[in-house]
């Protein structure tokens, strides 16, 4: 049979097939050939008990993305949620999760949440720096279920990654993504949570046909893994247009004369917050790396 890895908790994978959710173990030969199966992946898998849905993995299937944090398979987009106000967003973490989604090839939607408490229409500006910058954004209120509808759009035919700080209403919103969404019976979430497996961990959930969301509690890390400072200009979309103005190759638009990019921040093309929020992750990644160098 073919199904598609739902959750993994110590050593137990729950593969959905169809409306069918089944406890597996994988088979040894993946510890051999030194792969994981992750959240999100296609699997066969091999039936053992009917009536106890139990199975066994017994091939992995080609993966078309692997994140690296959080480890998931086959993700084509994140869904970036952020709250307008309580809390104010902190656009320094926003644009991390950014370079880090765009550092692993996935293209991020930027959702700002708690619209119904948007007074002084922050929501429009916010929308519009990210706008600006190449991002697909929106403004929802999950309390009022306005946007939800649009939302919802977004994510149709996709799977992606649900990321965001706590307080700014993530569980609201994939609440109300499942509301009309036929999910797991009693019985199967009585199957996934039963005993000691009762850790949140990572977890696929269906929110319409061939559409899902990759619900990841643990995705908080903001590390920049491997990124060399010399790499981060290329994973701020909105430098591209103004970088062949540039004096010299290879420039960080820090220091340099005659940058084009510095020339379209001071113009106002290019997003003042986001430009200083560049300078901070850099000053960043320059620092690790005189660490790493130390350490040689």
């Amino acid at each position: 049979m073919r199904g598609r890895i739902i959750k993994g908790i110590a050593g137990f994978y729950y593969v959905r097939c169809g409306d069918r959710i089944y406890e597996c173990k994988a088979k040894g030969v993946f510890r051999k050939d030194n792969r994981k199966p992750l959240v999100g992946d296609w699997v066969e898998m091999d039936v053992l008990d009917e009536g106890e849905k139990l199975g066994n993995i017994s091939a992995l299937l080609p993966r078309d993305s692997e994140l690296i944090r959080p480890a998931v398979a086959n993700v084509d987009q994140a869904l970036v949620i952020f709250a307008i106000a309580k809390p104010q967003p902190n656009f320094n973490l926003l644009d991390r999760f950014l370079v880090m989604m765009g550092q692993q090839g996935i293209p991020s939607v930027i959702c700002f949440n708690k619209l119904d408490i948007d007074e002084e229409g922050l929501g429009r500006r916010y929308r519009k720096l990210y706008s600006n910058c190449g991002y697909r954004t929106l403004a929802v209120s999950a309390r009022l279920g306005r946007g939800i509808e649009e939302l919802k759009g977004m994510l149709t035919g996709h799977t992606t990654a649900v990321a965001g700080p706590s307080g700014v209403g993530k569980s609201s919103i994939i609440n109300c993504l499942q509301s009309d969404t036929v999910m797991e019976t009693g019985e199967i979430s009585a199957k996934i949570e039963r005993g000691k497996h009762t850790t949140r961990h990572s977890e696929l959930i269906a929110v319409g046909e061939d559409s899902y969301i990759l619900d990841t509690p643990g995705f908080s890390s903001l590390g920049l893994f491997d990124l060399d400072k010399e790499q981060l200009a290329y994973l701020y979309p909105e430098f591209r247009v103004h970088e062949k103005y540039c004096r010299f190759g290879g420039c960080a638009h820090i220091g340099e004369k005659d940058c084009g990019v510095k020339a379209a921040v001071e113009d106002g093309a290019v997003s003042k917050l986001r430009y200083e929020n560049y300078c901070l992750l850099y000053e960043e990644l320059k620092g690790m790396e005189r660490k790493r160098t130390k350490r040689l």
